[in-house]
């Protein structure tokens, strides 16, 4: 009894430790205290991990593992949301519900920035065309091809996926890409893929199908406006670029 007791204390000891070590901090340095007192821009990244993962192990408090996984991702938050729930169930501490709590908080940050441009709904520029379609299309381990149907003011009106592929690339059937443009009565469409593996630069297949595409508009009384590649954050426009040739 008296082996088991001091094992007991042992144990409580070490929770403690871990546990109570944010607790013990200043005030001005425990997390969601400095959110609530200061706001969001005096927190660190880690810090709102910490707030949203709530607690840490037997070893580590929460902001050490926290440093840990933004470590892990070189502070790339894109990378970050690129991860698995697996891949960050692997840091000690960090359990599916946390895991889950992580990707969820990232994934809302990237609609709050689209839907800032969907409340007008309106494309005037490329960059607007991506801030509106990326977070769908800018953490996929998987090509996928998007368009957007636009009426004669350049308003949207609707958002389509019309294929699904590999890390490499996607078929893309352009009868799929008309049939959602000609159901909308669209005047001029966007096209949209993502490269997985960050590169930007078009390739030749993807000159050839923006090509075709457009010259199936034509004949529809339609304008392929514009060719996104979306690559993380960051995109590349055809338009923009000088390589949307009108037939």
């Amino acid at each position: 009894m008296i082996i088991y007791s001091g094992f007991f204390v042992l144990f409580v000891l070490q929770f403690s430790k871990a546990m109570g070590t944010i607790k013990d901090w200043a005030e001005d340095d425990k997390p969601r205290e400095k959110f609530i007192q200061k706001g969001s821009g005096h927190v660190s990244n880690a810090e709102l991990l910490a707030i949203l993962i709530r607690s840490g192990s037997l070893k580590e408090d929460a902001i050490s593992i926290s440093r840990k996984i933004l470590s892990h991702v070189k502070d790339d938050l894109n990378s970050l949301a690129k991860l698995k729930i697996t891949d960050l169930c692997k840091f000690e501490g960090i359990g599916e519900v946390k895991a889950l709590s992580i990707l969820a908080a990232l994934e809302l940050g990237g609609r709050r920035e689209a839907s800032e441009t969907r409340q007008k709904a309106q494309i005037s520029s490329s960059k607007d065309a991506f801030i509106y379609l990326k977070w769908r299309l800018e953490d996929l381990p998987h090509e996928e091809f998007w368009i957007l149907t636009l009426n004669r003011n350049n308003k949207i009106i609707g958002e389509y996926k019309v294929s699904e592929g590999g890390v490499s690339g996607t078929f893309v059937d352009s009868k799929r890409v008309f049939t959602h443009a000609l159901n909308d009565n669209a005047s001029s469409i966007i096209l949209f893929h993502n490269h997985p593996s960050g590169n930007l630069s078009p390739s030749n297949a993807d000159k050839e199908l923006t090509k075709k595409i457009s010259q199936g508009a034509r004949f529809l009384d339609m304008q392929v406006i514009d060719h996104i590649i979306v690559a993380g954050k960051n995109y590349y426009s055809f338009m923009d670029e000088g390589d949307l040739q009108t037939p």
